[in-house]
């Protein structure tokens, strides 16, 4: 039986020898590479958190700076359809102003050209009574007489008033 008990002491003995020579050898090793692993990954759970941060600001800014470039374009457009408005309005004003001396324009011309066919008239008009005066003038005739002329030279008249 002593052997039972020597043996079993001597592989006691060599399984604590073995256990301190893994510990150092193996354990140490494994537990230092777990820790630096897990270091490592903490490490990438924090920046990939920082990084997430980062981005939310970012898109913060960028929303801000999307927001604003929306007011400002929309600024530009209400300017630019206000300029378009004013713009339109001094062009109907002008055209307005144009057309009304362009009447004005032709009335002066119709009133210029009226005046020249009323002189022209009152020539021809001189002209035909200076006439019918002559015809009378070298006519002596009674009253029947008086009036035929006067209705023949007012046929007459009108006949070249048509014409004219």
């Amino acid at each position: 039986m002593l052997d039972f008990s020597v043996t079993f002491v001597i592989t006691i003995i060599n399984i604590t020898v073995l256990f301190f020579v893994l510990r150092k050898i193996l354990f140490k090793p494994v537990t230092k590479f777990m820790a630096e692993r897990a270091k490592r990954v903490q490490d990438s759970i924090d920046q990939a958190q920082q990084d997430k941060e980062a981005a939310k600001a970012l898109l913060a800014e960028y929303e801000g700076k999307l927001k604003k470039a929306d007011d400002e374009a929309r600024e530009i457009l209400k300017t630019a359809r206000e300029e378009a408005e004013r713009q339109s309005q001094l062009i109907i004003a002008e055209g307005k102003q144009e057309a009304q001396d362009e009447m004005n324009s032709a009335l002066k011309q119709i009133e210029a050209e009226r005046q020249i066919a009323l002189s022209k008239f009152k020539l021809e008009a001189a002209a035909l009574v200076i006439a019918v005066s002559a015809k009378l003038a070298a006519k002596d005739f009674s009253g029947d007489d008086s009036r035929r002329y006067i209705s023949m030279m007012l046929d007459e008249l009108s006949a070249q008033k048509g014409n004219g």
